[in-house]
């Protein structure tokens, strides 16, 4: 007779005793699979969230000048002309090698206007894309989405004495004033913001940008790889990245990383403890027959290879349901967990990774009560019939 026959025997015999002993395993390894596409969800969300919590790279025109500016106060210094990229090369970002961890580009025409006599800085923006960029903003009205609409900071609102629906005069174009934007404590407080085109033919600057801010988020590589790229595209450029930004992005992700470690470390840990208990309850309720195998012949080992081969079946039937109640947990939980979530999709790989774990972690549990039953004195075992 076959081993396996024996254990596979035992398994069809003791079907209660089995599935309750696959059970333990089932219920670890489909919280883990859960978790795992829950954490990878909410992951991506984070990342999609962060991205917008405002840019972390900065690109401006290179200067030999240094900014005598600091917290918004000027303290004088030489004049300089401001040197503008042209808009037609800021497709070369979209080009570099990683651009798939660009978030949002949002490029800026600068230059000072006239309005009613005082003169206040114009900023030319693409508005879907500063607004994807700057989501803590708060108004009074509606964001412009026609070329002839501004919004106003709260500090030139102020000064030019002006309200939403108000018209304002800017080179020889008027403009409508479409919203009022709540005090920030930022650059955007000081400025009248327009279409990026408008403000191009009021500065007669057709073309030209005054810098670009970019949010990325680098997942698996270093963000200071994507500012080099940026700077390679762009030789006349100076790009900065502000590495406080990134790092704290780069926190927040791995927190949470850890945390859905720790849950998943706990989980097979009792998963491995229960597996552990219930063959050490096998092992003992079979003594009789453990005592008659040993008593026509088998050896230690033939009896430790039928307590494992029944384990290592077991690991991968809990392995396999494990996996497949996981996805299905997963698919119905997201959408309730994570607004908007969607499930990503069954991980094959992680399915593999699930049996092999689920047949290791079921043989290790069981090594002891195999140990346990191949060293079984044949003459105590009988001698308890």
């Amino acid at each position: 007779m076959k081993l396996y026959n024996i254990s596979l025997g035992n398994i069809r015999r003791r079907k209660g005793k089995m599935l309750f002993l696959a059970l333990g395993l089932i219920i670890g390894i489909s919280t883990i699979v859960t978790l795992l596409a829950i954490t990878e969800t909410m992951t991506a969300e984070i990342e999609e969230r962060l991205n917008k919590f405002g840019a972390n790279i900065v690109m401006v025109p290179k200067t030999e000048n240094l900014s005598l500016n600091y917290g918004g106060i000027d303290v004088g210094g030489v004049s300089y002309e401001v040197k503008e990229f042209n808009q037609a090369n800021l497709a070369r970002i979209h080009g570099i090698k990683n651009a798939k961890n660009l978030g949002v580009v949002a490029p800026k025409l600068l230059g000072p206007v006239v309005v009613d006599g005082k003169k206040v800085l114009l900023m030319g923006v693409v508005f879907d894309e500063e607004l994807a960029l700057k989501t803590w903003w708060q108004k009074k009205g509606k964001f412009p989405v026609n070329p002839d609409e501004v919004l106003l900071g709260a500090s030139v609102a102020s000064v030019l004495n002006l309200s939403v629906g108000d018209e304002m005069t800017m080179g020889n174009a008027v403009f409508k004033v479409s919203a009022l934007l709540a005090p920030t404590g930022a650059s955007e407080d000081n400025a009248v913001i327009s279409e990026l085109g408008a403000a191009q033919n009021v500065l007669g600057k057709e073309g030209k940008i005054s810098m670009v801010e970019i949010a990325a988020f680098c997942r698996g590589c270093p963000i200071t790889e994507v500012t080099l790229q940026i700077a390679e595209a762009f030789p006349n450029a100076r790009v900065t990245a502000m590495r406080q930004a990134v790092m704290s992005k780069m926190q927040s992700i791995d927190m949470f990383k850890s945390f859905s470690l720790g849950v998943s470390i706990l989980v097979i840990g009792i998963g491995a403890l229960l597996v552990m208990v219930t063959m050490m309850g096998s092992v003992n309720e079979r003594t009789r027959e453990i005592g008659i195998f040993r008593a026509i012949g088998f050896r230690q080992t033939h009896v430790m290879q039928i307590i494992l081969l029944e384990a290592l079946v077991l690991g991968l039937f809990g392995g396999t349901v494990g996996f497949i109640f996981g996805n299905l947990a997963a698919w119905g939980v997201i959408p309730v967990v994570i607004k908007d979530g969607v499930f990503a999709g069954i991980n094959y790989q992680l399915g593999g990774l699930c049996l092999l774990m689920a047949a290791a972690l079921s043989l290790l549990a069981s090594l002891y009560p195999a140990f346990k039953a191949g060293r079984m004195d044949p003459s105590d075992a009988l001698r308890a019939l």
